[in-house]
């Protein structure tokens, strides 16, 4: 078969609004202001045979436009190139921006990228992407985080996690991190007896609690059985996770923040946590994410990435060890398709690569658009 060639990369920078402003323990901390929106970042590209792959990247309040301009500077790299060769292509990408590092926000530029390439690579081989990796499961557990941040009222938290039980979701998320301790406590107690002993319920404290509390509160949350306590430290605190780990009878998550395969080898070599929590988006795409994957396994560690689960369960499904991934709906209006749910289970698609096309919705939330041919 002839070598195919890129012929074709636009990028778009689109900004998805959110139907109500989110607010976690951050906001109510006073370190950051509600969100409103999501910026996201896709990457089509097209090769000479006709063959076409959508990629996606995204970032929270603040960098949208920074990903977008870097991008644009690196995207016309990969033209006349094998898309093949998507190892070798992204240490090209990386290396043509090396100035400004191979972490955060330069190679969450090159994410959008990257997935792009995969996509294009599965539907080549039509295949749905977890296959094309190697696919462990048809289906992943699944549960929800946005019916349970802290700007919600209680009442409506425990109907949020019905309706989300009646999709089919095996798992609720339940923000903690307030300012009043007791509130918290309250709040998990409330959301424990609602749904029972045996029902899987997490809580997230987003990085708001110093090493003391984590310790006094983790034990306190001990008793409500849950599957893992998530970001009780800074995101950067490596060793204070490993050793509050080992103390508490709940297993510690952590990792969504980090935005290099080197950041999480730093926290995994650190002792912690339990349960690691990538996202493929933030450390530079699939082709880091699988780099980090073999390193979670070799040491034993569950998995559940954070996020963007549109990407995520293709990710998960092809992870050796039993994951879980994240629902969230927020990017459902970004896309024609909908993922199914039943049973507690996500079910990995069935359309070759990430199985997704963006809805006409997109071309009225985009705020800037480049494209290079050659």
């Amino acid at each position: 078969m002839p070598t195919d060639r890129i012929a074709r990369i636009r990028i778009d920078s689109v900004r998805l609004p959110l139907d109500t402003p989110i607010s976690d323990a951050k906001v109510l901390t006073g370190r950051q202001r509600p969100m409103t929106e999501v910026a996201m970042l896709f990457a089509r590209i097209d090769t000479e045979a006709g063959y076409a792959g959508l990629g996606f990247g995204y970032s929270k309040r603040a960098g949208g436009p920074g990903q977008y301009a870097h991008a644009r500077e690196i995207a016309p790299e990969l033209l006349g190139e094998d898309p093949n060769d998507i190892s070798r292509l992204w240490d090209k990408l990386v290396w043509a921006g090396a100035s400004v590092g191979r972490s955060g926000l330069a190679t969450q530029a090159i994410a959008a990228l990257d997935v792009a390439l995969w996509d294009l690579k599965a539907k080549r081989a039509g295949l749905p992407l977890a296959k094309l990796l190697g696919a462990h499961r048809e289906e992943v557990r699944c549960y929800n985080t946005s019916g349970g941040f802290l700007h919600t009222p209680i009442e409506q938290v425990l109907e949020n996690a019905d309706e989300a039980r009646e999709r089919g979701i095996g798992g609720i998320k339940l923000k903690v991190g307030h300012p009043d301790a007791a509130v918290d406590l309250k709040r998990v107690a409330a959301v424990r007896e609602h749904l029972g002993d045996g029902f899987p319920l997490m809580a997230d404290a987003n990085q708001q609690w110093d090493r003391p509390t984590a310790r006094r509160l983790g034990r306190a949350l001990d008793r409500f059985g849950l599957v893992w306590i998530e970001e009780p430290l800074d995101a950067y605190d490596h060793a204070g996770h490993a050793a509050l780990a080992r103390a508490l009878d709940t297993p510690v998550a952590t990792g969504e923040m980090l935005t290099s395969v080197a950041e999480h080898a730093a926290l995994i070599d650190a002792g912690g946590p339990d349960v690691l929590q990538p996202d493929a988006p933030r450390i530079g795409g699939i082709t880091q994410f699988l780099k980090l994957a073999a390193l979670a396994e070799h040491h034993r560690l569950a998995l559940a990435p954070h996020f963007a689960m549109e990407l995520h369960l293709h990710l998960a499904a092809a992870y050796p060890g039993e994951p879980w991934v994240e629902h969230f709906e927020w990017l459902e209006p970004l896309f024609n398709e909908r993922l199914e749910i039943a049973g507690g289970w996500m079910r990995v698609p069935d359309r070759p690569g990430l199985g997704l096309t963006l809805s006409d919705r997109v071309a009225g939330w985009t705020t800037d658009s480049y494209e290079v041919t050659g």
